[in-house]
This record gives structure tokens, sequence and C-alpha cells, in this order.
């Protein structure tokens, strides 16, 4: 068995590098030439960890990388992962899913395979339907369901641990016609994820799916949020002993209950903008989701409320921000509430530094020479008339007196609480304790 992949980027290089450590002849295909020549030259374009790990043990078996999509000419399965960008608006652009469709289609007509094509690319329902299947048979001059096969296939990857997530998925999605190529992607599928639930359902439920998995997320963490703006203005409250008490409501659940400064990456804002708009589109007004939205932007507003009651004016005032990348143990800062908040001090001329052990440089690309940079915490610190921790690092966990002793001002604000139970010589405020 042949399995082509398309589009290597967090999902499709995770899901590469794992079928081929598996052993599956694969070929990844991106249109990007530099993108496959650094990752044959084992240069990955993002960090992810354990995947450089499963991408080497692949290439020591059966995998290619190339941008030649007459690769897939001989392959019996091939997965779509390209990207889908977002207008401001929410609505998504499938000018990726549509050349890429192109593509296959012109290979698959010649081809004397009859493939099973995944569509992984996250896309509002409809689309495998009315946009993915007609191009392919356009451009194959062949049928769906009768000559090639076509599944909605929707991914659940977090960042930190898309390769465990891509092993071991909670559940498998396969949306489309019950054909005999759904048969053999549910055969498929079963033996790479044996014990793993899998739900057949057809092209439209398999799409939303995605879009209520990571909007039902994005509630949690606004519902949490929005507890702990509540807490902080109770004496004594801590939000972190309310979400560890309702996390233990079976109901309810713990994960994705962390109070902070709101939710941020590459999935939650832009699948929340794009179920908005469709819904829109549909007819139907997303109240609900337009407030989990809106208490994520408070949480902004929160912050920076924070920042000037403590501090007074910030004009011309050294603020030190440590995090930057959207969670811990990535360099990804795609919609990172860290890169707001810098915008907004910098249009009040706060003076900026930022630490982060592994975003630094894709947030110069933002910033330029607009604030400083620096790589130990110390020097971030130094003459800073404030602090505010954004990511929960492990290294900010650690932060003593010591370190503080060089600020102008010493005043923390923990967005994570990751120092409440240090003694600290400042003024400490954290984001959901009350006082």
């Amino acid at each position: 068995m042949k399995i082509g992949i398309v589009g290597l980027g967090f999902v499709g290089l995770s899901l590469t590098s794992v079928l081929a450590s598996k052993g599956y002849d694969v070929v990844g295909i991106d249109t990007d030439k530099e993108k496959c020549k650094k990752i044959n030259d084992f240069k990955i374009p993002f960090f992810e960890p354990d995947l450089e790990k499963t991408l080497k043990n692949g290439f020591r078996k059966k995998l290619t990388i190339t941008d030649n999509f007459i690769s897939l000419k001989d392959c019996d399965i091939i997965f779509i992962t390209v990207g889908t960008p977002q207008k401001s608006n929410g609505e998504i652009q499938l000018s990726m899913i549509k050349n890429a469709t192109q593509e296959i289609g012109k290979i698959i007509k010649n081809s004397k395979k009859t493939p099973i094509i995944f569509l992984k690319s996250t896309v509002i329902p409809g689309v495998a339907q009315n946009t993915v299947s007609r191009i392919l048979e356009k451009f194959s001059g062949k049928k769906a369901g009768r000559e090639f096969g076509l599944v909605s296939n929707p991914e659940f990857l977090q960042e930190t641990t898309a390769i465990r997530d891509t092993k071991f998925p909670h559940v498998v999605i396969l949306g489309g016609n019950r054909t005999k190529f759904m048969d053999k992607a549910k055969k498929f599928l079963s033996k790479l994820h044996p014990g793993v639930p899998i739900i057949v359902t057809n092209h439209q439920t398999a799409e939303i799916i995605k879009y209520a998995n990571n909007s039902f997320l994005a509630t949690k963490i606004s519902f949490i949020n929005q507890l702990s703006n509540i807490c902080q203005n109770i004496p004594g409250a801590n939000v972190d002993d309310v979400a560890s008490a309702i996390g233990l409501d079976p109901r309810i659940g713990k994960l994705f209950l962390n109070a902070g400064p709101g939710y941020g990456g590459s999935c939650l804002p832009k699948d929340v903008k794009a179920i908005m708009n469709f819904s829109s589109k549909a007819g139907v007004s997303p109240t609900f989701l337009s407030a989990v939205e809106k208490i994520n932007q408070q949480q902004i507003e929160n912050i920076l409320k924070i920042i000037k009651n403590t501090c007074g004016s910030i004009k011309n005032k050294k603020i030190t921000v440590l995090g930057l990348a959207f969670k811990p143990h990535t360099d990804d800062i795609r919609d990172s509430i860290s890169l707001k908040i810098i915008k907004e001090l910098l249009k009040n001329q706060a003076k900026i530094t930022v630490h982060d052990p592994m975003a630094i440089e894709n947030t110069r690309t933002k910033f330029k020479d607009k604030i400083t940079y620096e790589n130990s915490i110390s020097l971030a610190l130094k003459d800073s008339n404030c602090c505010i921790i954004m990511t929960a690092w492990p290294e900010y966990s650690k932060i003593q007196n010591k370190i503080l002793k060089n600020m102008k001002n010493k005043i923390v604000i923990d967005s994570r609480r990751i120092l409440k139970n240090s003694k600290l010589d400042c003024t400490y405020i954290a984001l959901g304790i009350g006082k």
C-alpha cells in the first residue's frame, strides 16, 4: 500500500512522519520547494516535540518528500492536509484546497488505481460534496464512489502533542457515502488505530464535528475566564480551586478549565470565527459563540486595565512581557494573546521588552525593532516597571526575589498564577485570585 499526503504543514507533516515510521510506503508533497528541501535535510519548518525523531525514523524506512504531484500516481490512499486561510470576517479561503484537488484529479485521471482520498483539511459543511468532489470528478473524468472514494476525515491534533494525537486519536470521524471505499477506509483506520471509536456519518456532519469540537473547547476557556474575572473581585476567591472542583464533575471534566489571558493559537480563534461566519450565512445568528469570542477579547482589556491601574501612566515605562507563544513548548505565535497585548501597549507608548524560550525569532518577524528582545529572564526584567507573565513556561515558575531585585518597580502581573505560592517581595497580582 502506498500513501500520499498533500500539504506538509503541522497536520500533514505529523501524519507523514507517523505513517512512514510505521512502515508504510509514504510520499509527502508540498508545492513549496524550499520547504521540501528543508524537510529532506531534517530541518523542520516549525517546532513540535517528537516530530524530528519520528520523521527521521520514517526516512529510515520508506518515505519520500517532493513537490511533484506525479508521485501520487501509484497511491492507494491520498490525504489532503493543505491549509484553509481565513479572511478577516471569518470566512475560510479554499484556494489551496481547490489547487490541490485539481492536481490530484489530473493525476488519478491516468492512474490505474482506484484511490481513497481523505479530506483532513478543516472546511465548512458542504465543501467536500460541493467543491472537492466536483473538482476531482471534473479533472479526473472519473466518478466519485465508483472509481475513487472521497472521505471527510477531520483531525483533532493539539500543538505540542501532535505526534501522540496522530498515533492515538480519541476518535476517528469518517464522512461520506456508504460505498466500498468507506468500508476500506474504516478497515484501514481500524488497523491503524485499534480500539479507537470510529464514527461513520455523511460529509456535512463530519465537517461540522470539527468546528463543534473546537468551539466547545473555546467555550470552556471563555467560561472559566469569565469566572476568573468574578473571582478576582471577591476577596480570597481562587479560580483554580473553582476549576478543580467543577472539573471533578464527570459532566464537565477538568480539561480546558485553566483560566488565563484567553485562547489563541492556529485553531480555536480561526474555527470559532469560521463557524460564526457559516452560521450567519445559514440563517442562524451565532449569539452564543459571539459571547464566547467577546469574553476572549475582553481578557485583553482586563489585563490592560490591571496594568494601568497598577502602574498609572505607562507612557515611556518599561514593561516586560514573559511568554510570547500561545502555549508553552511551542514557538507558535499565531493569534497569541501576548502579541495582542504588546500591540496595545505600544499604542500607549510603553517600552516593551520580551522573553520567550522558543518564540523570540517568530516574534521578531512581527515587531522588528519596535520592541526589545532578551534571551534571559534576568535581563528582560532589568529596570522594568512592570512584568506580565503571559505563557506558563516552566522557567517562569522558578522566578524568585533575587531575579526581581533589578526591577525598577517590583510589579508582577501573573495571568497564569504560576507564582501564586511563591513568597515574592513585590506587588503581585494573579488573574483569578481576589484580594
